[in-house]
């Protein structure tokens, strides 16, 4: 007996909004399969707002406000019969999130779940990523986004550490120099006392960003990308400027600013673990949100 559920996950992160729609395909002999039917980005900077500013501004509330409605009929139009909302760092961090969210739920009837970087690690964490880190070996999974990075440590199946770093693309493009070198010191720190005792150590990237320097390599699903391709690919994009980035490469304006802090994050996290390769499962928040909502977790 095979059954299809409609499920779907609303992320607002801090550099860009998404909607995915998943089919979940149960039947008795099988796990269950989760398959993508549709996914629509937006891109509203939250984190130029909350980082900068300290508030979201009305033209962006208004925009967000424009995104949930369309959401809510494109979930209508797919089907969808459960779904849930999550916004990470820049709602965390804005003054006026709160606010934001009551009016996008009395507007819309969207309601959003501001959520801590914990149980967003969490959640990402209840995606595939069990396949990966099976067995004896040592990995530190990275996820960047635009506000914060959540570094967790595995070892033989199980979290050694986990913690959530303010180190975002958008909050390090908005940042003074200083600021920055403090806070990728901070982190070193950290990624270094809990990796030091662990034999080889591997690298799971998940984010937008790393998922376009994993389709631009060219490799097959599975296969890691090495330390060396990803500092090459690092060091030409830094020589190209924005407009390059865009029309060369085709990448979209808000992604081509935020590729390059995006990079140093993850050959950062390569250097101080010790790590020579980086795996990318291409799983997010929004694909932990459809499990975590399967399984009954949220």
């Amino acid at each position: 007996m095979l059954e299809i559920k409609k499920y779907g996950a609303i992320d607002i992160g801090s550099n860009a909004i998404r909607l995915l729609i998943s089919n979940v395909i149960v039947s008795d002999d099988k796990e269950p399969q989760f398959k993508k039917s549709s996914l629509v980005r937006v891109p509203i900077r939250l984190g130029a707002d909350a980082f900068v500013n300290g508030i979201i501004s009305e033209a962006n509330i208004t925009r967000m406000i424009n995104a949930m409605e369309a959401f809510k009929l494109l979930m209508d139009v797919h089907g969808v019969e459960k779904y849930k909302a999550c916004a990470t760092s820049a709602m965390r961090e804005a003054k006026n999130g709160k606010e934001v969210v009551d009016k996008i739920h009395e507007k819309t009837g969207v309601k959003i779940d501001i959520i801590g970087g914990k149980e967003e690690a969490a959640i990402i964490s209840s995606t595939d990523l069990n396949d990966l880190i099976e067995g004896d070996d040592s990995y530190l999974y990275v996820d960047v986004g635009g506000g914060s990075t959540e570094i967790t440590v595995f070892s033989a199946g199980k979290i050694i550490a986990s913690k959530s770093f303010k180190m975002g693309t958008v909050r390090l493009l908005n940042n003074k120099k200083s600021v920055n070198k403090e806070i990728f010191a901070n982190v070193e720190k950290w990624v270094k006392k809990n990796t030091k005792d662990l034999k080889k150590v591997s690298l799971i990237g998940s984010g937008g960003n790393i998922n376009k320097l994993f389709k631009m390599s060219g490799r097959t699903e599975g296969k890691p990308i090495s330390y060396i391709y990803l500092n090459a690919q690092y060091q030409f994009l830094k020589q190209m400027s924005f407009d390059e980035r865009v029309s060369e490469l085709s990448l979209n304006p808000d992604r081509a600013d935020v590729i390059i802090p995006a990079t140093k994050i993850y050959l950062s996290a390569m250097k101080w673990s010790g790590a020579s390769k980086i795996f990318v499962p291409k799983i997010g928040l929004s694909d932990g949100i459809i499990k975590s909502l399967f399984y009954n977790k949220l």
